[in-house]
């Protein structure tokens, strides 16, 4: 909570400090903008820590500002008889009223002596606008906590390590990869299993750990078939994507976990930079980039460019565009384990 602010590059024409959703800092506004969820609902529930720590007798009051009653936000904001801190959490201010928006104006140009009013916008609309560039202007005595979309791989793969180590906790990169892999569309719940991990696992957190809570995930057992199918293991891939499906693996999410695999090695191949420079330059992680390389033993640009064809071809055929979804899967499988020709 002592950590110094800092200025985002992304908003710096922002006349207010930038905090990290990791360390956020309380202060009279705070605007908590962007669209990821999981990273704004950590930062409030951190702020609403911080300030119960110092005053447990923290009243804490929710609005919306996409369904709000005129007066209300005076009415919590306000001292109490007996002077008790307030909290006011307000969300949906990306789709805010028109009386919301002319009371928050108001609030800001005097904010209550012991509130702290959190505002909620996701950056979904530009509904607010008005609200948002007065707070950044320094109207209010204000700090912003940016939570952007987490969508890349590599920014994946960043938050479940902060995950870790703010916890302290020791997570071997091997099964970190393969709790980013399996928890792949979907932050909350690779959020979910980062703080379940850390609360049940005494020690160090090994593969054999990941393996055992998740190793049943779709995705976990797609990127299993992918990894064997790009390292030539025919026997191996048609087993793994034999059991994938057994345990209920939908062949949408499977196609996507080769056709990603190969896309990435499409994009590192020829490329003779550094494994640092070329993942900073293309967006990746660094051992993103050297698994990249070791999976292109073995291939060529023609191998390469049929395997991705073949996949595209699958993406279409599980999608609807065949009667046998699973058939077209191992056909896939085929055209990249033996390296052949894409057979039509």
């Amino acid at each position: 909570m002592a950590a110094a602010p800092r200025r985002s590059p992304s908003t710096s024409k922002s006349a207010i400090p930038q905090l990290s959703w990791r360390s956020p800092q309380p202060a009279p506004v705070v605007l908590v903008s962007g669209p990821e969820d999981v990273c704004a609902e950590r930062a409030t529930a951190t702020l609403r820590d911080y300030l119960r720590a110092e005053d447990p007798s923290l009243e804490v009051s929710d609005l919306r500002a996409d369904d709000y009653v005129a007066g209300s936000l005076l009415g919590v904001t306000s001292p109490s008889l007996f002077g008790e801190p307030r909290l006011v959490r307000v969300t949906g201010v990306e789709k805010c009223s028109d009386a919301f928006l002319s009371e928050a104006l108001s609030y800001l140009a005097q904010p209550q002596e012991g509130a702290t009013l959190v505002l909620r916008h996701t950056g979904a609309t530009v509904r607010g606008k008005k609200l948002l560039d007065a707070i950044r202007a320094g109207t209010g005595g204000g700090v912003e906590i940016a939570c952007p979309a987490i969508k890349r791989d590599s920014d994946k793969f960043d938050f479940a390590a902060g995950e870790f180590r703010a916890a302290q906790k020791r997570i071997v990169p091997t099964a970190l990869r393969t709790l980013v892999s399996a928890f792949a569309d979907d932050v909350t719940e690779l959020a979910a299993a980062c703080q379940q991990l850390i609360s049940d696992v005494p020690g160090d957190i090994t593969d054999q750990i990941v393996e055992r809570y998740y190793g049943g995930r779709v995705e976990t057992s797609a990127f299993t078939v992918a990894d064997t199918a790009i390292a030539g293991r025919y026997g191996d891939a048609l087993i793994a994507l034999r059991h994938a499906l057994a345990s209920g693996a939908d062949p949408v999410p499977l196609v996507a976990a080769i056709a990603s695999k190969l896309r990435t090695m499409a994009r590192v191949a020829g490329h003779r930079e550094s494994s640092a420079a070329l993942a900073a330059r293309l967006g990746l992680k660094d051992w993103q980039v050297d698994r990249a390389k070791r999976d292109l033993a073995g291939w060529n640009e023609a191998s390469l460019s049929g395997a991705i064809q073949a996949a595209a071809r699958a993406d279409l055929e599980v999608k609807g565009g065949s009667r046998d979804p699973v058939f077209s899967l191992e056909r896939l499988v085929t055209v990249i384990a033996t390296r052949a020709p894409y057979a039509s």
